[in-house]
């Protein structure tokens, strides 16, 4: 009998102790550290915004405000903030621009999660919700966009400019802009549904010079001089041909020694030399070729010295040490194959081009091909410089123009830049949230205050208030002003479009889909296991 005052035996519950507050503190811990990322570029965000200098272990110097390049550089050792180093990288592959904007937007969206969380959601119920704020977003952004045809040359222009104010060659924008346009059509493929392989546009750094040298080349440049001293430098009709043979004495594999004993077996063997490397000459003057472009050899001298004062002799201009992965490239412009042994240089297998000189170009010579016979849909850029440092972000900002240019040629749709997308999207999803009840309610609301970041950044780099700035650009687009958004060159709200401040469709819908996701990935996150090795 259990008497009244008594209190019921409770049985001992066999359940292993679980600790609740883990998860949130390695969620919130996830969280931070991605924060922390978004933080350290968002002040490189826009035309206004400022540049980083990156210092690598050995001394080397970057200047670059590409958010890709800084977080790639960039030392990171927490996991989660790796994803946002990732993100970029995916952002950088997709769409080739908006490297920053991705991680910026990325950042806001975990801040938005971590006040959801603290009002006690579920990390599925938040994460859910917000794939469907993302796919509302992108049917908003599809909306918003205006049609654009490839031969509107203006439009591709103005949306290439657009990639280039935010760098550091920003006033060079006017030579690049249309420069970037005209390669990328050069090796689009109207058959293939325009596919765009920017590998078919080699961009070769020559210092010395302005930017304003810069130039697009239609044709084939090496980066390489001339072999020879007494070589021809300037050849006209002439007649190409690519070899993968090496025209110098053979060696053994191994390192095997020959010994000679006497002069008359030492005289034989140099004979042999001769009469050998003078058959190769002979075939190579039989098939009428007068430039030889000679693939680097490893094992041994692509051209030994006997074979070049032979083709010196026969004026036939030599570029030697063509790069192994150059080689591709070399056959899709001449639109030739290489040739691998001697009995195959033939006539049949040369190309034809008008003109072959070497040129000076800043402290080195090139070799230039051009007027090519039947040339294959590639274009070459060298791009001049003062110095190593603007030389390489001259490199990144035209490779992020190309990859706008490509991303219209793919999906043929503009829309207006200035932050005036991300506005029209945080308007159109509150409002939707007011029509919505529960969880999804709270969590349309926060993607859409979490969007906003991109025009609060972009003002606050521009050094315009923020919050004003916000305020009114939230009002003109509530007045039906989808195009309006932040003129930072006049510190007011203008009409962008008219501007010509404009952005491939693309960009905007990768960097909410891939930001999502990633956010989506860190949110689901409750543990972080070290493994053994």
């Amino acid at each position: 009998m259990v008497s009244k005052n008594e209190a019921p035996k409770r049985k001992p519950q066999a359940s292993a102790y679980k600790d609740k507050s883990k998860p949130a503190d390695i969620r919130l811990s996830n969280i931070n550290a991605a924060k922390a990322v978004s933080d350290a570029i968002r002040t490189s965000l826009g035309p206004r915004g400022m540049d980083k200098m990156i210092q690598a272990g050995n001394g080397e110097v970057t200047i670059t405000n590409d958010g890709a390049t800084i977080l790639k550089q960039m030392n990171v050792l927490h996991p989660a903030a790796k994803m946002l180093v990732e993100l970029s990288r995916a952002q950088d592959i997709e769409a080739g621009d908006g490297t920053t904007s991705v991680v910026v937007v990325a950042g806001a969206l975990l801040e938005a999660c971590e006040k959801l969380l603290q009002m006690g959601m579920h990390p599925t119920a938040i994460s859910d919700a917000f794939e469907r704020c993302a796919e509302k977003a992108v049917e908003i952004l599809n909306d918003m966009s205006i049609p654009v045809e490839i031969g509107d040359h203006e439009s591709l222009v103005k949306s290439a400019s657009t990639s280039l104010n935010s760098k550091v060659v920003s006033q060079y924008s006017g030579l690049l802009a249309p420069l970037a346009v005209d390669a990328v059509l050069k090796v689009s493929d109207p058959s293939r549904n325009d596919v765009v392989d920017l590998k078919d546009i080699k961009c070769i750094r020559s210092l010395g010079g302005t930017i304003e040298d810069t130039e697009l080349v239609e044709g084939l440049v090496f980066t390489q001089r001339a072999a020879g001293t007494n070589g021809p430098k300037r050849l006209e009709k002439v007649r190409i041909g690519l070899i993968q043979f090496c025209i110098s004495p053979p060696k053994t594999d191994m390192d095997h020694s020959v010994i000679v004993s006497d002069y008359a077996a030492m005289d034989r063997v140099l004979k042999q030399e001769r009469e050998y490397i003078l058959n190769i000459v002979k075939q190579i003057k039989k098939s009428g070729c007068n430039v030889l472009l000679v693939q680097k050899s490893i094992l041994r001298d692509a051209i030994s010295d006997l074979a070049q004062h032979f083709l010196d002799k026969i004026k036939v201009m030599v570029v030697k040490d063509i790069e192994r992965e150059d080689i591709e490239f070399v056959c899709k412009t001449l639109n030739c194959r290489p040739i691998a042994s001697l009995d195959h240089f033939v006539a049949e297998n040369l190309v034809s081009a008008d003109l072959a000189e070497e040129v000076p170009s800043g402290t080195n010579k090139f070799v230039k091909i051009m007027g090519i016979q039947n040339p294959g849909k590639t274009v070459s850029v060298v791009l001049r410089g003062s110095n190593k440092l603007v030389l390489e972000e001259v490199d990144r900002s035209l490779h992020d123009a190309l990859c706008v240019v490509r991303c219209l040629v793919r999906n043929r749709r503009l829309i207006a830049g200035g932050g005036a997308p991300e506005i029209e999207m945080a308007l159109q999803l509150a409002n939707y949230a007011q029509t919505l009840v529960g969880v999804d309610a709270y969590c349309f609301r926060a993607f859409a205050e979490a969007l906003e970041v991109i025009p609060s950044t972009l003002a606050e780099n521009a050094g315009l208030n923020p919050i004003s700035t916000v305020t009114e650009l939230r009002n003109r687009h509530a007045q039906g002003e989808k195009n309006a958004g932040i003129n930072v060159r006049k510190g007011a709200i203008t009409d962008i479009l008219t501007e010509n401040v404009v952005q491939p469709l693309l960009v905007s819908i990768s960097a909410i889909t891939l930001s999502t996701e990633t956010v989506r990935s860190i949110l689901k996150i409750d543990d972080i296991v070290n493994t053994i090795n």
